[in-house]
């Protein structure tokens, strides 16, 4: 009996947490244990789905606007590679992990995929012998609707391309000659649009691919069956003309806003210009003759004409001495006969003389022939609005004060010296001061909430900051509270001679203070006194209760013995 008595006495040794655990565990009870098993699992379930979540790849397009036989073979060709993939937009758009989708379109591209949805010239290599002369030129006009589809859809607008040619049958009657006509029809990506430049690049595209085939003749349509090409624009000008123009008021807008920016501010300023542009092609060719003055004259011809008529010579009555030659001379040729003779007397002598003088002169002509060239600037009319300066008052005050004259005459000035000002063409300028909106004073910044660079490190950022949230609620909310009711806390050791204050709640009641022996146990002595043992154990919480008891059952194990004695010997009623 003593050395049971003695073996009570002795301190139970101390239990391993598993130990503890596993009989707190079984000391709870079935709703208890349901609770806590359940608690875990949503646990563990809630934080996986998390991790999982957070350590799932971006998804990025891969193909979009696919046929279902190109979407089927890229599928194909990704199961193949073992490659994760989603489909979405019923089957059209197929999606990959962000860090794989430059590689994949590598290599679908050296196979070929997609073909998107039409037949290029590849049509053309597998000909068999013996194919007709129109089944190849089916096939051939099939492959370039096909070609310049693909050429089509590859701009960044267009998400589809379809190209139809109407190519006439030749024939060797010119009368009878046709002329080729195409259609395309277009399928846009959402919110995307076409302008005029590019709808007439794509016109002389599918103009340029086809013999003889005319820009005018090539329509194009989009998906909603509007018609981009139009035969003539309301102001009677071609793309190419709206162009040129807009270009022309841009660069005058440009010019007066580089050189007001340095004296007002990029937001203190707005210009508008409006061009006038005259297309009309004009020749003319002239020509101005004026007169030959005399110093310098030019001669293109001249004649002379010298005429003399003769007298005839008195002669006899004809017979045969009238006609007998004359007496050989008888003197010098040059020695004029004497008076009287035969021979003077015979000579001619002359009746008139008159001469005749032609002189052709060359005409002093000028021909001009002038060729205006096109896009010459007609009229400009150009608006400024300047806004307000600001300034402080003696208050510190800052506020908003419209232009002097000087300075309104000074930017008017440069504005007429910036687009080159002609009063004879007829230019006007107008030059406005008036306050802005603050709206205008900012500009128009881009907001650093729309940043698509910081909207993508937010996101990042807060994936994994949802996740430490969601640990840290699970963990203070539902772990550790059953933790702390498994496995409560062992009480802290003391030295001897410490004392050790009361088991109250959270220290809120002062409870009975026990001073430890040498060995580090309570004394006998200094157990709990009858007349304060059920008021000090009514404050305990249920966690010191328990240890309580099970120090009395070391120390006292009598008590204990007596108290389970008394109950096993109570009545049912007297239990309750």
């Amino acid at each position: 009996m003593a050395d049971a008595e003695l073996t009570a006495d002795q301190p139970a040794p101390p239990q391993s947490p598993i130990e503890l655990i596993r009989e707190n565990f079984n000391r709870l009870t079935a709703r208890q244990k349901i609770a806590g098993a359940a608690a875990i699992a949503m646990s563990i379930a809630v934080l996986t789905g998390v991790w999982l979540w957070s350590k799932q790849p971006n998804y990025s397009v891969l193909f979009s606007g696919l046929a279902e036989k190109d979407g089927g073979a890229i599928v194909t060709a990704l199961q193949a590679q073992n490659v994760p993939f989603k489909v979405t937009d019923n089957g059209s758009a197929i999606l990959v992990p962000a860090n794989q989708a430059a590689e994949l379109r590598l290599r679908l591209a050296a196979q070929g995929l997609p073909k998107g949805g039409s037949v290029g010239f590849e049509l053309m290599e597998g000909n068999r012998i013996g194919l007709s002369q129109f089944n190849e030129q089916v096939n051939y006009q099939r492959a370039l609707e096909g070609e310049l589809g693909r050429t089509i859809g590859s701009l960044n607008a267009v998400q589809n391309a379809r190209v139809h040619l109407a190519i006439p049958k030749q024939t060797a009657f010119l009368r009878d000659e046709q002329k080729p006509s195409a259609s395309v029809v277009l399928t846009l990506h959402a919110g995307r649009a076409l302008d005029g430049g590019q709808i007439a690049g794509i016109v002389n595209l599918v103009s340029a691919a086809v013999p003889q085939l005319t820009a005018s003749a090539v329509s194009v349509l989009d998906q909603n069956g509007n018609l981009l090409t139009t035969k003539a624009d309301p102001s009677g000008l071609d793309a190419t003309q709206i162009k040129y123009v807009r270009d022309i008021e841009d660069r005058f807008v440009r010019r007066i806003e580089s050189i007001l920016e340095p004296i007002v501010g990029q937001a203190n300023m707005r210009a508008q210009v409006t061009a006038d542009i005259d297309f009309d092609q004009q020749e003319q060719t002239a020509e101005t003759f004026a007169p030959n003055p005399s110093p310098k004259q030019a001669i293109r011809s001249q004649q002379l004409a010298d005429n003399t008529t003769m007298q005839p010579a008195p002669a006899g009555v004809p017979g045969a001495l009238s006609n007998q030659p004359p007496v050989p001379a008888t003197a010098p040729i040059t020695t004029p006969a004497a008076p009287g003779t035969p021979g003077a007397a015979n000579q001619a002598q002359p009746l008139s003389t008159s001469k005749t003088s032609t002189t052709n002169y060359e005409l002093d002509k000028t021909v001009q022939h002038t060729k205006r060239a096109l896009g010459q600037i007609r009229r400009l009319s150009v608006a400024v609005v300047v806004n307000h300066k600001t300034e402080r008052d003696a208050k510190g005050n800052v506020k908003t004060v419209a232009l002097s004259d000087a300075e309104m005459k000074q930017v008017n000035e440069l504005v007429r010296e910036a687009v080159g000002y002609n009063d004879q063409r007829g230019d006007t300028v107008n030059v406005a001061n008036a306050p802005f909106t603050e709206f205008l004073r900012k500009g128009e910044e881009l907001p650093w909430w729309k940043d698509p660079e910081l909207r993508a490190l937010a996101m990042d950022i807060g994936r994994w900051l949802l996740f430490a949230l969601l640990a840290g609620f699970l963990w203070l909310r539902v772990l550790r509270p059953l933790v702390r009711t498994v496995a409560p806390p062992p009480p802290p050791e003391l030295e001897a001679g410490e004392e050790v204050p009361g088991e109250g709640e959270e220290g809120e009641e002062e409870g009975v203070v026990v001073t430890l022996n040498e060995a580090g146990e309570i004394p006998d002595d200094q157990l709990l006194p009858p007349e304060v043992r059920m008021e000090e154990i009514a404050r305990m919480s249920f966690d010191r209760k328990i240890a309580k008891v099970r120090e009395i059952a070391v120390k006292n194990p009598k008590v204990i013995a007596t108290l389970m004695k008394e109950w096993m010997g109570s009545q049912p009623n007297e239990r309750r």
